[in-house]
């Protein structure tokens, strides 16, 4: 489906240039949901923009089943974190904008908006403007305009990052329930360890700048009823977290405790109990740098 082929990526800077991605290599099958976590600054929005064809690499190929990206393709979706909506565009005209970018007809437009919306929980409100919704309804809204379209790739640059921790979750179930009832490939970007394991069945963690993947969790309990709440999520965020560490990026607050609640040690404390948690804490998992995550139980 989605393929980065040894991609790097160098932006002209103010004063030198910065090389955002180096010999960035990986691989996303037909309706596999994938994460992507790591330090900020790593090129991971970037390396969606690759993927939706805004960028072109410096280096190396991206390609769509197993065609360059050169331009944007229009069954690619990308959400940002600010949704991307028109304030002078009703619920419903901006559910349906790409439709009618795309011309579609009048009745289909109709068809697949109204489905979209019903899908998403905003048929009462397509007369709204964006200035009158919550941000949560504002992200259903943005994601009604992409499910419209029927897209196979979904690339998603943190789009739950703005919202509070309760209401984040509760999109959370949304966008699993989505990728569940739709089945396309999706490429989420995310700071967020929890959030990170529950939305991908594979979590790439990724280097610092220049960005390349330095280590993959595999996480096939992604999915499962109750996920959230299971033994196997916790392990998997474990392992996620000090690898994080081990990488040299400390998770700040709460996401460095593993979550909600709890006090978050700093430092060499938390580096410390990461790496002496060890093979508890990463569920048996060995790691060294620029290699995938060796389960050895």
């Amino acid at each position: 489906m989605l393929t980065y082929d040894k991609v790097s990526l160098t932006y002209s800077g103010t004063a030198e240039p910065v090389r955002a991605l180096k010999n960035y290599e990986l691989a996303v099958k037909a309706g596999e949901p994938v994460s992507l976590i790591g330090p900020s600054g790593c090129g991971k929005s970037t390396s969606l923009f690759l993927a939706a064809g805004l960028l072109q690499p410096t280096e190396g190929r991206v390609l769509v089943d197993g065609e360059s990206v050169d331009k944007p393709r229009l069954s690619t979706a990308l959400i940002l974190q600010d949704f991307g909506l028109l304030p002078w565009k009703t619920v419903y005209e901006n559910a349906e904008l790409g439709l009618r970018i795309r011309r579609f007809s009048q009745v289909e437009r109709k068809r697949r908006t109204e489905a979209a919306l019903e899908q998403v929980g905003l048929s009462e409100f397509v007369r709204m403007y964006p200035h009158e919704l919550s941000g949560g309804m504002r992200q259903r809204l943005a994601l009604a305009r992409t499910l419209a379209l029927d897209v196979d790739l979904m690339l998603m640059d943190e789009p739950l990052s703005s919202l509070d921790a309760l209401l984040r979750e509760s999109l959370q179930d949304l966008l699993l329930e989505l990728w569940l009832s739709r089945g396309y490939a999706q490429v989420l970007v995310t700071h967020s360890i929890e959030e990170a394991v529950f939305l991908g069945k594979r979590i790439i963690v990724m280097s610092s700048r220049p960005g390349r993947v330095s280590s993959i969790v595999e996480n096939p309990g992604m999915g499962l009823a109750d996920y959230r709440g299971s033994e196997e999520f916790y392990r998997t965020c474990q392992r996620v977290r000090v690898l994080l560490y081990q990488g040299g990026i400390a998770p700040a607050g709460n996401e460095a405790a593993g979550g909600s609640g709890g006090r978050a040690a700093t430092g060499p404390q938390a580096a410390g109990n990461g790496v002496a948690a060890g093979n508890e804490a990463a569920g048996g998992s060995t790691y060294t740098e620029d290699s995938q995550v060796s389960e050895n139980a």
